[in-house]
C-alpha cells in the first residue's frame, strides 16, 4: 500500500513517522504515562508534518484576518505562504506543502499530533477524501483565547493517518449484555477481580506489589490465565516507514 506525497512547493516541510515522546509525559515521575499503551500507540499511528521555522502568533481577539500577527524567529523563504490568517476569528492556517493521494476507499485523517498539548490554541480535525482529491488541504488551529502562542522549529503542526472510512457507513453499533457472551464476561470479571486486589495491595503498600508498580495485562497482550490463553496478535510498539523518493 502506497501513500503518495506530491510536494506543491520547492521546500515542503519534512514528514516523519509519529514519535512516541511527549514533553508532559517525560515530566512525570518515572515517565509514568508511557505505561499507558493506548497513548503511545496513538502517538505513533501516523506521520507528523514538521514546522520548518519557529514563530510566534498573537491574536488580539478580533474577528478579522489582520487580528492575528505572525513573527518568525528568522527570515525564512515562503514563511507567509506556510502559515497565515485565512479564515479569521482566531484561526491559524498551515499549508502542508503536499498534495496527498491514497488508494481507493482510503481517506486521510488530519489533526494535531495526538496527546500533544498546547496552551491557548486547539487543533481542528479534518477527514479528507484523498483517494480522488486533485488539490491540497490545509491544517488549522484555533486560538482558545486572545494572546500569544508559539510553534517551535521541528514541532509537528499536522498529524496525518489513514482511514478506510467507507466501512464505517455499514457498521452497526449494538448494545449487548455481557451475559450474552459468557466467555467475555468471565474474562472481564477475572480482570476486574485481579485489578481490585492489586489496587488494594498497592494502597496498603504491600512490598511485592510496590515493586511490581503496575499491572501489565494490556501492555503485554495478556489476560488472566484462569480464563483463557493470551491473544495471538498484539502490538505494543509501532514504527511507520519514513517517506522516500518515488519515481
Amino acid at each position: 500500500m502506497i501513500l503518495e506525497c506530491y510536494p506543491t512547493n520547492e521546500r515542503p516541510p519534512d514528514i516523519v513517522p509519529g514519535r512516541p515522546q511527549r514533553a508532559w509525559m517525560d515530566a512525570f515521575a518515572e515517565r509514568h504515562p508511557y505505561r499507558c499503551l493506548p497513548l503511545t500507540m496513538a502517538n505513533t499511528t501516523g506521520w507528523e508534518i514538521l514546522n520548518p521555522v519557529g514563530f510566534t502568533a498573537e491574536w488580539n481577539g478580533g474577528a478579522h484576518q489582520d487580528c492575528i500577527t505572525f513573527t518568525p524567529d528568522q527570515q525564512h523563504p515562503g514563511f507567509h505562504d506556510l502559515v497565515k490568517s485565512h479564515f479569521s476569528r482566531g484561526i491559524i492556517t498551515f499549508h502542508t506543502g503536499y498534495l496527498f493521494r491514497t488508494p481507493p476507499g482510503w481517506s486521510m485523517w488530519c489533526a494535531g499530533p495526538p496527546n500533544h498539548i498546547k496552551d491557548g490554541v486547539q487543533p481542528l480535525t479534518g477527514l479528507v477524501e484523498t483517494d480522488w482529491l486533485p488539490f491540497p488541504f490545509t491544517m488549522n488551529w484555533m486560538f482558545t483565547r486572545p494572546g500569544r502562542i508559539r510553534f517551535e522549529k521541528g514541532e509537528p503542526f499536522c498529524f496525518i493517518t489513514l482511514m478506510n472510512d467507507s466501512a464505517l457507513q455499514v457498521t452497526q453499533p449494538l448494545t449487548k449484555s455481557l451475559n450474552k457472551n459468557p466467555d467475555l464476561r468471565d474474562q472481564y470479571e477475572a480482570w476486574y477481580k485481579s485489578r481490585s486486589e492489586f489496587n488494594a495491595k498497592l494502597a496498603k503498600q504491600d512490598p511485592e506489589t510496590m515493586r511490581e508498580a503496575w499491572q501489565r495485562f494490556y501492555f503485554r497482550g495478556e489476560i488472566p490465565e484462569e480464563v483463557g490463553a493470551a491473544p495471538t496478535k498484539h502490538v505494543n510498539k509501532r514504527r511507520l516507514k519514513a517517506p522516500k523518493m518515488g519515481f
